[in-house]
């Protein structure tokens, strides 16, 4: 009995090291990244940022929820067709009220863009990248 138990120690040990290693090897490849972060409040119907200008590059998006008492979202897409959503700027998560969630890393080329969120229903926003 007591070797079972060294046993199953050494394994919780084991798997708790490769655990670690792979959140240290997660956390490396979120700094290796050259996306640039976007931080985007919304409030009840609204983006506060009424309109963005970026360069062509790698982004985040990342979406706070402000006292908006549901759940809250992100749509991107370009100006000049607006049903073709640009999924990987989706939030990996609905946005409860006081949090934030991010997007996955988007690359922008120049052009025009419009955001806003279906969920708390805001108008259409500007994102130009020049």
């Amino acid at each position: 009995m007591k070797k079972l138990i060294a046993i199953f120690i050494m394994t919780l040990g084991i798997f708790s090291a490769v655990d670690a290693q792979e959140k240290t090897m997660k956390d490396d490849k979120m700094m290796d990244t050259e996306a640039t972060v976007i931080s985007l409040e919304q409030t009840e119907g609204m983006f506060t940022q009424k309109e963005l200008t970026l360069k062509e590059g790698t982004y985040i998006f990342k979406i706070a929820n402000k006292n908006v008492d549901h759940e809250v979202g992100f749509v991107l897409a370009p100006k000049d067709n607006p049903e073709a959503h640009i999924k990987s700027a989706y939030v990996t998560n609905p946005v409860v009220m006081g949090k934030d969630e991010t997007s996955k890393e988007v690359t922008l080329t120049k052009g025009k863009y419009i955001y806003y969120c279906p969920l708390n229903p805001t108008p259409h926003y500007t994102l130009t990248v020049k």
